[in-house]
This record gives structure tokens, C-alpha cells and sequence, in this order.
């Protein structure tokens, strides 16, 4: 017998916070450019647009402590933003 995992659908709550997450990038990447943020956190740009976009509300771990480097921003802030937690 072969199992299949089956991804549960996001709950609203968490396509909240992946606004907010991406929200969060957006305004941390500033003036810079798109593609120069997705290179240095060794992502795709169509990657790091979903994200912003909030098309990708929960993007791998990986990917977020990536981004976080690649943008000087403390870990803690970003997990603080996607939980809806006031600095």
C-alpha cells in the first residue's frame, strides 16, 4: 500500500502572516534590486516575488534565514512579523 501525504489547506490566519512576512521583505529590500536580494540569499527572483507578493505564505525555513542574511535583518524580527507580535 502507498501512502500519500496530502498538504492541508492553509488557514487564513497563516495567509495573514505570509503577507505580512512579505510585506516585511519588501520593505527591508528597500531600493535594492529584486534579483540582486534573490541572488545573494541563493534563491530564484520568481521566488523571492512570490514571497513579497505573499503568494508563497510559507516559504521553507531555509529560505527565510537566507533572506533574513541576505537583508541584515535579525531572525527574531521576521518571526515576530509573521506572528503578528508589535516589536
Amino acid at each position: 500500500m502507498v501512502s500519500v501525504m496530502v498538504r492541508r489547506p492553509l488557514t487564513d490566519a497563516q495567509i495573514a502572516a505570509g503577507r505580512r512576512l512579505g510585506d516585511e521583505l519588501r520593505r527591508a529590500r528597500g531600493e535594492r534590486r529584486l534579483d540582486d536580494v534573490a541572488d545573494a540569499a541563493g534563491i530564484s527572483p520568481e521566488t523571492l516575488r512570490k514571497i513579497e507578493a505573499g503568494r508563497m505564505p510559507s516559504p521553507a525555513f531555509g529560505t527565510v534565514v537566507a533572506l533574513a542574511e541576505a537583508l541584515g535583518l535579525p531572525l527574531d524580527d521576521l518571526a515576530r512579523e509573521y506572528r503578528g507580535v508589535p516589536a
